[in-house]
């Protein structure tokens, strides 16, 4: 079988626009309403997607009053979604600076078992203070400091996945036994940030681990991606980003002793769809002025990590350091896109999208299948975040006219071949790992103990 293409659903909210939600067909309370999040999964789920991926932001986001945010937290929505819905898969994002690792565990093993086997974990490493606040973080930590916790986070997290054993439920009537504690094992993790004795107390899921994903473009994230990822969520604005990116993390998963392709690479891909292109010209105009500039030039005021009355409007970027803390991902990318195109900080909002930082592609159906088969073509990306522009028309848009391209190119599959999240994407069932400390469950002395 020809290698072929992987496409989710990034949904954010409305839209990957920030007016999205001004456009005749959104609906403005869509953020918090569970059936416009279940239409729109059922209709990847006809489009044969893999996943539909959540973000998250643990507090109300800047400026609420302009557009919608991430209000409903994902995992309740994802097991919504699994409750009507087969096929697709199932990717929510949590935080590894104001989580637990038990919990998050706990919670995406459940909806590996709910979903039947379609639940991802997008592991971020939160940095923004407004969500730090709301945990009791007056300062923000570090940015390689958070990384260093979020890979503790991501070890704790698979460890307490693969605490059972499978066929560990004998459900044995005759008997008597239910489970064989033999076969369950406390991880007796000791970190640097992290505790844990476990097991967790769900058995081990269908997929033996939900795939975690992981979103970090920096030096730090690219390293905990090597060692922990099964996919990644890129940012890469031009072919010759795709390539190294895709040379380095591979790199780095070999390093690890891993195999090259053991990580699928998905960059962020914005679409803006019309009958023609100068129809799909006149819409993305259209979009960026329902969204008020003051917004789009605080966005991109803390994107670079400097107060917005110091950028001059008709001037390029002022020379700026990397923020040694902030989200240097998205930096890089609006430096280089503003740097690219000789952009004034005026046209650097606008070619921002109120703040996307992704690539934005924007054309006829045939010209956005064009340029996804030339990318997949590459072998540096694997498939891609899809973010339409509006989620009401332009998802639409993409599922009934761009799908059935790529189809007709021989890139995409006419429907699901299994039933997990993993085999969508082609990931074999992990075998368990034991954990480096771990002990059985079941033994007299953690008998013992657990019971004092």
């Amino acid at each position: 079988m020809s290698r072929q293409l992987h496409l989710n659903l990034n949904h954010l909210n409305a839209g990957t626009f920030g007016g999205a939600w001004r456009w005749p067909s959104s609906d403005p309370a869509g953020f918090y309403d569970i059936d416009y999040w279940v239409r729109t999964a059922q209709l990847a789920e006809r489009a044969t997607f893999d996943a539909v991926f959540l973000a998250d932001f643990p507090a109300l986001s800047d400026n609420p009053e302009f557009r919608p945010f991430q209000s409903l937290e994902p995992t309740i929505v994802l097991t919504a979604i699994a409750a009507a819905t087969r096929h697709v898969g199932l990717i929510g994002t949590a935080s590894s600076s104001y989580n637990e690792p038990y919990n998050i565990a706990r919670r995406f093993s459940s909806l590996d078992h709910v979903s039947r086997g379609r639940a991802g974990l997008n592991i971020v490493t939160t940095a923004d203070p407004v969500s730090g606040r709301n945990f009791g973080a007056e300062v923000r930590p570090a940015h390689d400091a958070r990384y260093e916790r979020g890979a503790e986070f991501a070890e704790v997290v698979s460890a307490l996945w693969d605490s059972w054993e499978d066929g560990a439920v004998l459900g044995d009537k005759a008997a008597g036994r239910l489970i064989d504690p033999a076969r369950i094992h406390l991880i007796n993790h000791r970190g640097k940030y992290f505790s844990v004795a476990g097991p967790l107390n769900v058995p081990r899921s269908p997929q033996g681990r939900p795939i975690i994903v992981q979103a970090g473009g920096s030096d730090a994230g690219r390293d905990v991606a090597a060692h922990h990822a099964d996919a990644v969520f890129s940012m890469a604005l031009t072919l010759a980003d795709a390539e190294e990116y895709s040379r380095d993390l591979r790199a780095r998963a070999v390093a690890r002793g891993r195999e090259a392709n053991d990580i699928l690479i998905f960059p962020g891909l914005v679409t803006v769809i019309g009958g023609t292109e100068a129809e799909a010209r006149r819409r993305e105009q259209e979009l960026w002025e329902l969204l008020p500039f003051e917004y789009g030039l605080r966005r991109l005021a803390g994107t670079l990590g400097v107060p917005a009355d110091s950028l001059d409007l008709d001037k390029p970027l002022p020379p700026l350091p990397l923020p040694v803390d902030g989200i240097q991902t998205f930096f890089k990318g609006a430096v280089a896109t503003a740097q690219r195109g000789n952009l004034t900080v005026r046209q650097l909002v606008r070619a921002q999208a109120g703040g996307t930082g992704h690539r934005i592609v924007v054309g006829t159906p045939e010209q956005i299948a064009d340029g996804i088969a030339e990318w997949f073509a590459t072998g540096f990306v694997d498939g891609f975040n899809v973010m339409p522009d509006v989620i009401a028309s332009g998802f639409e848009a993409f599922a009934e006219e761009v799908v059935p391209l790529l189809r007709r190119r021989g890139i995409f599959r006419e429907h699901y071949e299994g039933t997990t999240l993993r085999g969508h994407l082609g990931l074999a069932r992990p075998e368990r790992r034991a954990a480096p400390g771990e002990t059985a469950f079941g033994t007299p002395s953690n008998v013992t103990a657990l019971r004092q």
